[in-house]
């Protein structure tokens, strides 16, 4: 028996991935989360053999969460299911901890094979994605979001969604100080003048929900 916990924000797509998963008599969902602190509330009190997880939640999320949790339970496997098949947001997911990444636009039975890999021990990428990752990784990339750390992307993102550098700090755990910072960095690298800059970017490149 695989034992999972789901981290999904929406509650309507987290019943709906606990009715699929439990079609297969190998699957049991234990638990569900709908935000990073949850996440790592059940994973005190819970033993899981795979997270599924969605890289956007309020508060604590995306590679954030992965590197904690990663942490925490460094034997959980994580599998990632977004709605973002941009490939550098999958690989930033990856290279924070993440066993697997699939886009939310598959069919069942691809979650479902996916999820028993990643449990497993295997690895599992979304072949759309591995194909934008196999190009990318033939050309040299010196601009665009690859010259962002981590912690910048995130930022850049949160900015394009509306949030005010306060709203930021609240929701990353960090001082307002540092979120300026790594804003002012990020603008100075990504040629950005103002935030309206920054919105467009990031609608252009698919950045946000």
């Amino acid at each position: 028996m695989i034992r999972l916990l789901i981290a999904d924000d929406h509650a309507i797509m987290r019943s709906g991935l606990r009715q699929l998963i439990e079609f297969d008599p190998a699957l049991r969902v234990i638990e569900e989360a709908e935000n990073g602190a949850q996440v790592i509330e059940h994973l005190r009190s819970s033993q899981f053999d795979l997270l599924l997880l969605d890289m956007s939640m309020p508060g604590l999320s995306g590679e954030d969460l992965i590197t904690r949790v990663h942490g925490k339970a460094p034997k959980l496997p994580i599998l990632v299911l977004s709605m973002h098949n941009e490939a550098q947001i999958a690989q930033r997911a990856l290279r924070a901890g993440a066993s697997g990444y699939l886009t939310k636009d598959h069919n069942p039975e691809t979650l479902l094979a996916a999820i028993h890999k990643v449990a497993s021990g295997g690895r599992y990428l979304d072949p759309r994605i591995a194909e934008q990752l196999a190009f990318a990784n033939s050309v040299p990339q010196e601009s665009g979001t690859s010259q962002l750390t981590d912690r910048e992307f995130q930022i850049l993102r949160l900015l394009a969604k509306g949030l005010s550098v306060n709203q930021i700090a609240e929701e990353l755990i960090i001082s307002n100080k540092t979120v300026s910072t790594h804003k002012t960095r990020l603008m100075e690298k990504m040629s950005f003048s103002c935030n309206a800059d920054i919105v467009k970017y990031a609608m252009a490149n698919g950045l946000v929900d």
